[in-house]
């Protein structure tokens, strides 16, 4: 048997050890991300958090919306969207950013609509996002196209300072204060898919669309009348043939909607051939 006065020894070192592991473990320091550190596919580099507001205010994110943030590096972009109400996912590729970003929405307080995924973003799916935000490079962001106009139309994607190649953004955010390098954002909306032919009160229609721009023909009787001013805003259609302007909203294989000859306003539909 241990001698009574050595067990008291060993246990009081015992207890000094765990004492002195808890106290390290406690004051261990946070992950400190360094600007510019290498990741999977881009270096890191935060978002000033005036753009941040800057392209959330552009989305017109409202506590309804289910935001993803594609590389979401410290988590500022999706705890930023949970403080306004929405419900956001942050898909980063470094283990040690992800665990930080965590540590940053409890300590705002929004740990509950402020999630983090360790994954690579070409593997995940994000179809049910209803804002889409990213601070990628330009051949990332081309790669990632295809799959950003297969969403549901009406989707806002926003990106901090890299474009779509010649998919046009549908507005420009210019440089903000108090930010000093990538400062601009590009804003987009999924649009309807229309290209082909569609059948209307008004004659035969075929639409060629060019991400969210319109042209085509419509066809009544032996009068064929180019398109003009054809543009989509998500489910939203306009364009122009002859003197009459039309205006309707996309649903799936049905465009409802009015058009307008000379001031005067009627019900129109049209529906995919």
């Amino acid at each position: 048997m241990m001698p009574r006065n050595l067990s008291r020894r060993g246990a009081a070192l015992m207890f000094a050890a765990l004492a002195v592991c808890g106290i390290a473990h406690a004051q261990a320091p946070q992950y400190q991300p360094r600007e510019y550190q290498p990741g999977k596919d881009v270096v890191w580099v935060p978002t000033a958090q005036t753009l941040v507001d800057r392209m959330l205010d552009a989305a017109k994110l409202t506590a309804s919306d289910y935001l993803v943030d594609l590389g979401s590096g410290d988590g500022r972009t999706v705890i930023t969207a949970a403080q306004r109400g929405a419900t956001a996912l942050g898909i980063e590729y470094n283990p040690k950013m992800v665990e930080l970003s965590k540590e940053n929405a409890k300590k705002a307080g929004v740990s509950e609509r402020a999630t983090f995924l360790k994954a690579d973003l070409f593997k995940t799916d994000f179809s049910k996002a209803t804002v889409v935000t990213l601070f990628l490079l330009p051949e990332i962001n081309l790669q990632l196209r295809p799959k950003l106009l297969d969403m549901k139309p009406g989707t806002r994607v926003v990106s901090n300072s890299f474009d779509m190649g010649d998919w046009t953004a549908d507005q420009t955010l210019d440089t903000v204060d108090k930010c000093m390098t990538y400062c601009n954002a590009f804003l987009w909306i999924v649009p309807a898919k229309v290209d082909g032919t569609w059948r209307s009160d008004d004659g035969q229609i075929t639409f060629k669309q060019t991400f969210q721009v319109v042209s085509g023909t419509m066809k009544a009787g032996n009068v064929l009348a180019p398109l003009t001013k054809g543009r989509l805003l998500g489910e939203d259609i306009t364009f122009t043939a002859g003197p009459t302007t039309y205006k309707g909203r996309v649903n799936g294989k049905t465009i409802e909607g009015t058009s307008t000859t000379g001031g005067q306003d009627k019900p129109w539909r049209a529906t995919r051939v």
